[in-house]
């Protein structure tokens, strides 16, 4: 059985399950340079991405639409392509460039009792020449399923809760029963959308704007989880966000505004940074969250303690980090598509249960678009040239290299297969590499290292092979590797083993054994704005870095770039 999932909204994407087995997972922003969060306007491109694959439309057996838009007129504004409908919505598509509507389900169930596994069937999904029925289920359910059968838990046969928090719902808590197969819908945590956390922000520091707010300003999140560090936390604020918050519950959707509003008009707003408030605004959410969590899974308790978390909200690794770590999960998983870049995915999987009993689900996070034959444009040569050679280029030269290698990995964030890696030990490569990407110089980068040496350097330095918890880097190796060390001494780390990435695992190993050193520093290797590198003309285009590693080549910048010794802030 063959499962096409579709994500047409934006982070669009198109996942083949087949029969149990994720095949690939094709995110529009990693096609040809594409912006971040590209949509999938015209449906004629899910044929061209099938028959790459070596797929045709008639091998599919079935096509699944992730749901999207709320069952309220206000959401209209931010959401252009979407018609509100009674029991469904109705989403513009094109075809060849001739405009249609689509049905699909909406966001998020209606209420604690509805079905989450609730299935729609719709006519007239348009692709090139063809037009093949569809199913369609709620936004959340993607996101909830995309978590839990890829994670560990479900692998073992244990079940799970499951908490998907995005921009524009509540925190809402689940459980997933592996024996049944049921989801049970344990209601929201809290009242605050996810987005409350990026709308805060645009009041203030670098991130205030004027006039109207951009609550789907997707990348605003990170840069503020970063920036943080540069304050401190001031507890006796939290009785004020406690007054505002109580004040205006029953007005949830606009409460972001209203609470950034009524705390810049209290008289203690004036006493503190604006550094310190958004610091103190992000442990104040922390604590409510793990507060109300663990208040939640105390009253239901299913005498089990694994966590899987989903949901834009998921990116926050201080967030995941202190859930972790709060002593009261077994376990906790965030998969590296918890944002929509899952969705496709997880509308696929919906799809799946529903047609048959699942026991196990295969897949890799590895699972995107392989590298793309290219040419280079004068002014580059190129050579052959090993991984020993590669870590010996880094350990002499200090230098950054953009390194592109088999299948781009899944989700936002780049895991070796599409990264600028560096050595960490200089203290101006930090400086170098946010240079290189044209990035404030608060924003952190990176390690990358070899699993089963990670936690000599890093607290705790446990297995982490998606980037999405924070870990402290070890007072004894501080001075020894600063560039993928934080403002706040975290770093967030990605752990490699051999099974999981054997190229990356080799050029670590070599690279340790000539520096002594198992880390590389690693951020995405990308046009600012853009999805990953597609292929080795776009980065040698690109031009920022002298050196370009893909499959055993080494493209090398005739004219060199001469990298100064720090860079001033932007």
């Amino acid at each position: 059985m063959i499962i096409c999932g579709l994500k047409l909204t934006h982070d669009g994407a198109i996942a083949l399950l087949d029969d149990n087995e994720l095949i690939f997972s094709i995110e529009m922003e990693k096609i040809d340079n594409n912006l971040r969060y590209t949509e999938i306007l015209d449906t004629s491109i899910i044929e061209n991405v099938l028959n790459d694959a070596g797929y045709s439309i008639s091998d599919i057996d079935f096509f699944a639409i992730d749901g999207w838009g709320g069952t309220d007129q206000d959401s209209l504004a931010l959401l252009p392509r979407l018609e509100i409908s009674k029991d469904f919505n109705y989403l513009t598509a094109e075809n060849h460039g001739e405009k249609y509507k689509l049905g699909v389900a909406t966001y998020k169930e209606n209420n604690i009792k509805d079905n989450i596994l609730q299935e729609l069937k719709f006519e007239g999904l348009k692709i090139g020449d063809n037009t093949v029925p569809y199913s369609s289920f709620l936004h959340v359910t993607g996101h909830l399923l995309s978590a839990y059968l890829t994670s560990e838990f479900y692998k073992n046969g244990e079940s799970s809760y499951v908490l998907v928090w995005d921009g524009g719902m509540y925190p809402g808590l689940y459980y997933f029963d592996y024996n049944t197969k049921q989801i049970q819908n344990l209601g929201p945590i809290f009242l605050l959308i996810g987005n409350i956390y990026t709308i805060f922000s645009q009041h203030f520091g670098p991130f205030k704007v004027n006039g109207s707010f951009a609550s789907d300003s997707l990348s605003i999140a990170g840069k503020v989880m970063a920036y943080i560090a540069l304050g401190q936390v001031r507890k006796e604020l939290f009785s004020i966000f406690d007054e505002i918050i109580e004040s205006f519950y029953d007005k949830p959707m606009g409460l972001a505004n209203t609470l950034a509003r009524e705390f810049i008009n209290h008289s203690s707003r004036q006493l503190y940074s604006d550094e310190d408030i958004l610091c103190t605004f992000h442990f104040y959410i922390e604590k409510l969250l793990i507060t109300k969590l663990k208040k939640k899974i105390e009253r239901v308790d299913f005498n089990n303690r694994n966590l899987c978390i989903a949901g834009g909200c998921a990116l926050n690794i201080k967030w995941n980090s202190a859930i972790r770590e709060c002593g009261f999960f077994d376990g906790v998983y965030v998969p590296p598509f918890p944002n929509d870049s899952g969705s496709a995915i997880g509308v696929a999987c919906a799809k799946l249960l529903s047609e048959v009993e699942v026991d196990n689900f295969k897949w890799t996070v590895y699972s995107g678009p392989e590298v793309k034959q290219s040419s280079i444009p004068e002014g580059w040569i190129s050579r052959s040239f090993s991984i020993r050679e590669l870590a010996s280029l880094l350990h002499e030269t200090g230098e950054p290299v953009v390194f592109l290698n088999q299948k781009a990995e899944l989700g936002p964030r780049a895991l070796g297969n599409r990264s600028i890696i560096e050595s960490p030990k200089s203290h101006n490569a930090k400086s170098i590499l946010n240079h290189v990407k044209d990035r404030e110089s608060y924003r952190p980068i990176s390690p990358i290292c070899l699993e089963d040496k990670a936690m000599l350097y890093f607290d705790p330095g446990t297995k982490d092979p998606f980037m999405l918890f924070d870990h402290m880097v070890r007072p004894a190796y501080k001075e020894i590797i600063p560039a993928v060390m934080h403002l706040d001494g975290s770093a967030r780390l990605q752990t490699i083993n051999l099974k999981d990435n054997s190229v990356i695992h080799e050029l670590l190993t070599e690279f340790e054994r000539i520096s002594g050193l198992p880390i590389l520093c690693n951020t995405s290797a990308n046009y600012k704005g853009s999805g990953f590198f597609p292929d080795v003309f776009s980065a040698t285009t690109w031009g920022r870095v002298n050196y370009v590693w893909n499959n055993n080549e080494l493209f090398e910048k005739v004219d060199k770039i001469k990298f100064a010794t720090n860079y001033e802030s932007k």
